[in-house]
């Protein structure tokens, strides 16, 4: 038996969402847990850090370093919210490091390099990244760089101004992709590691439909497809990629959930198989995970099960490296299910169930 160990981001505070919902979260900081690989059991390990929202979490390349957002609107007295850095011990524990302002509101994405020399946020609520150095011994320093999207779409509850969501960097790293949820874009930058800055790239975005709503986006293993979860319209759209200078055609947008069951639900989170071969989406509101297989020929989705996510709110989940267990957090009931995935066929099968307040992401080491 084998124990893998993975880190849970939680709301902690009331937080105000881009739908008008004033959630009030239950977590008490970053949590950890062990999954057993041979029954897909999962377990919490020791107390949770102390963090304040800290609702999405990433690592360092090396193991070493965590980075957190703590989702707010205002930190030590000033706009914004802001990012914290934990060091790693060997048992997986954490230890607080600092944390600085984003410069933006509601934080809700956080990513690092490869070369792991920079951490990029994505500011939902204000519309804008901000770019911050690593330092020496793994704390953040002072922002580098930071970009206010502008602009606005179609529907007025929720695109009155732009909503940065996600950075996704492609294989070569030359390239970043941040999807705006308000101004209906992907927007493309070119990287600059050395300065810590992010350069619109010659062709600053890509321009979705009207009332999409682009959340997350993730490349297949080949590199050349890219898949982009729409939140508000609940559909995935698979982008062709152009490596030589970041650019994308749009290929085909599939729905996630029947059109006439789209009232009341919005898209979350979306993974591919470390094999390439599946592609799942969660459906918050229908509560629900969608499995897509993808054609190896061309990246075409074809949906083949829709399965309960174990509770309601799929926020996030996480295919772990195996492929072999899919691990779901359900913000609204407070558990995370781990689902076993058939390696031939794709199909979820839930094999197990666990409390944890408010879970909102879920990372593993």
């Amino acid at each position: 038996m084998a124990e893998k160990l993975f880190y849970i981001g939680t709301y902690t505070d009331p937080i105000l969402f881009g739908t008008g919902e004033v959630f009030v979260g239950k977590g008490k900081g970053i949590y950890r847990l062990t999954l057993n690989d041979e029954t897909g059991e999962i377990a919490l390990l020791g107390d949770p850090a102390p963090a304040v929202n800290p609702s999405y979490v990433c690592l360092s390349p090396d193991g070493k370093f965590l980075y957190a957002v703590n989702e707010l609107k205002e930190f030590e007295g000033a706009f914004g919210g802001s990012a914290s850095a934990f060091a790693v011990a060997p048992d997986g524990s954490l230890t607080y490091l600092n944390s600085r302002p984003t410069g933006g509101t509601d934080p809700c994405h956080i990513n690092v390099n490869a070369a792991q020399t920079h951490v990029y946020v994505s500011n939902f609520m204000s519309g804008s990244v901000t770019v911050f150095p690593i330092q020496e011994d793994g704390s953040l320093g002072e922002a580098s760089d930071f970009h206010q999207h502008e602009g606005r779409s179609v529907i007025e509850a929720r695109q009155k101004g732009p909503h940065a969501h996600s950075l996704t960097f492609d294989r070569t790293q030359r390239f970043a992709f941040v999807p705006d949820l308000g101004i209906d874009k992907l927007m493309v930058y070119r990287t600059d590691f050395e300065n810590g800055k992010l350069i619109p790239a010659d062709t600053p975005f890509l321009q979705t439909f009207p009332g999409a709503g682009p959340r997350h986006c993730e490349f297949h293993p080949n590199a050349k497809w890219c898949y982009l979860i729409n939140e508000i319209a609940s559909s995935i759209s698979l982008l062709y990629y152009h490596e030589e200078d970041g650019t994308f055609t749009l290929e085909q947008t599939v729905d996630t959930i029947p059109a006439e069951e789209k009232a009341g639900n919005i898209c979350a989170d979306l993974h591919i198989t470390p094999d390439g071969r599946f592609l799942y989406g969660s459906n918050r509101g229908h509560d629900t995970l969608t499995a897509f297989a993808i054609d190896p020929e061309n990246g075409h989705l074809t949906e083949f099960q829709s399965v309960s996510c174990g509770g309601q709110v799929p926020r996030n989940f996480c295919i772990e490296r195996s492929g072999k267990y899919l691990l779901c957090g359900n913000q609204n009931t407070d558990n995370i299910t781990v689902f076993k995935i058939c390696g031939e066929c794709g199909k979820l099968t839930k094999v197990f169930d666990l409390p944890v307040p408010t879970p909102v992401c879920i990372r593993e080491a």
